[in-house]
This record gives C-alpha cells, sequence and structure tokens, in this order.
C-alpha cells in the first residue's frame, strides 16, 4: 500500500514511521505530482492555518478534494482532523470541506494545557488506547452520517463518514498502531490489485 503523507508542515515522520511498521510504503505529499498512485491520505497535525495557506500555494487543495470526492481514504489527527471538517467554530478560516462535523481549533487550550488520556475507541476492540492531545480541537456538531468514534465525556474526539477517519489526538505518538491499521482496512482491496497490475 502506498501511503500519502501531507508533507507541508507538522508531525508527518512519525505518521511514516508507523506506516512503514505495518508494512506500507509512506510517500511525501509536497506537490500535487505527489498524490499519483496513492492508495490513501494523511493530513498530520500542525497548524491548520498554516497547513491550508500551503496548500494552496503548493496547488493542492483542489487536487486533494478532487481525491476525497473520488472516495479516497483519508485520516486528519489533530489539525488535519480541523481541514477535513465543513465547519470551523468561531473561525471563517478555509478547508477541505469534508466531513459533516463542526470542529473548534485548540478547545482543550495551548501548548501546556496537552494532555494524555486512555480512550475508548470500540472499533479497536476492548483495550484502551492512549490519546496524545497537544493543542487540541474539538469536534463540537456531527450530522447524522457521521459515526462517533469516541469521546471523553460527552466531548466527541474522533469520527469516521465513509473513508474518512479524523481524530483530536495524535496517534502517530504511541506504540499502538491499532488506529493506523484501522485506517488502512479502509482502503479496498481491488484498489491496490488494480495500481499493482498497471
Amino acid at each position: 500500500m502506498k501511503i500519502g503523507i501531507l508533507a507541508l508542515q507538522g508531525a508527518f515522520a512519525e505518521h511514516a514511521e508507523v506506516l512503514k511498521s505495518l508494512g506500507a510504503e509512506p510517500v511525501p505529499i509536497r506537490l500535487p505530482a505527489d498524490l499519483n498512485g496513492i492508495d490513501a491520505l494523511i493530513i498530520p497535525g500542525g497548524e491548520s492555518t498554516t497547513i491550508i495557506k500551503l496548500l494552496k500555494e503548493y496547488n493542492l487543495l483542489e487536487p486533494i478534494k478532487q481525491l476525497i470526492h473520488k472516495g479516497m481514504p483519508v485520516l486528519g489527527t489533530c489539525a488535519g482532523m480541523v481541514l477535513l471538517a465543513k465547519k470551523i467554530s468561531g473561525n471563517n478560516q478555509e478547508s477541505l470541506g469534508a466531513m459533516d462535523i463542526e470542529v473548534k481549533r485548540n478547545a482543550f487550550g495551548r501548548q501546556v494545557e496537552s494532555f494524555e488520556t486512555d480512550l475508548a475507541i470500540p472499533a479497536l476492540g476492548d483495550k484502551s488506547f492512549h490519546g496524545v492531545f497537544i493543542r487540541a480541537p474539538q469536534v463540537q456538531k456531527v450530522e447524522q452520517d457521521v459515526e462517533i468514534l469516541s469521546q471523553i465525556g460527552d466531548t466527541v474526539v474522533a469520527v469516521q463518514q465513509g473513508k474518512l477517519l479524523a481524530c483530536a489526538f495524535h496517534p502517530e505518538l504511541t506504540d499502538d498502531l491499532r488506529f493506523h491499521k484501522y485506517f488502512l482496512s479502509l482502503i479496498p482491496g481491488d484498489t491496490i490489485a488494480k495500481r499493482n497490475n498497471r
């Protein structure tokens, strides 16, 4: 599997290491041509306003929107979750507008208020998943066709809509590979077979 990782800014190197551990090939995405031949895409944490600015500057915004429209699986972590949301609370910031969720940036507070906690994520099994939250966003609202994967109390921190997956925490900063493994399971087998037979 070839998995693109948006590598304009943020924690893309850590995602690459996790993918290698799972036997997938990470592909850094910096230019539109880099998108050719990938099976899925990860949008990592970082600064969402900076990432959207760079997406436009490097002419990546529209090509990524088109791939999402065609059904490509996409994982957004932290800032990536913000970029996938159709609405960003109290902010006119542009996004990819892919998921029917409303997200609030830095909802848990500043860098010094970062925290870690064990999360129940039934989609990954009974064992809890260690969530690392760094200037994390929160999902404020979800539409009917969005599945809530994990919450802290009433606060939604992970969601799925079809082949789109988003979380407020950083799964790449733990030794637990299950979140990425779950993401890779969203890639249709025939997609990989077709590419390998070209």
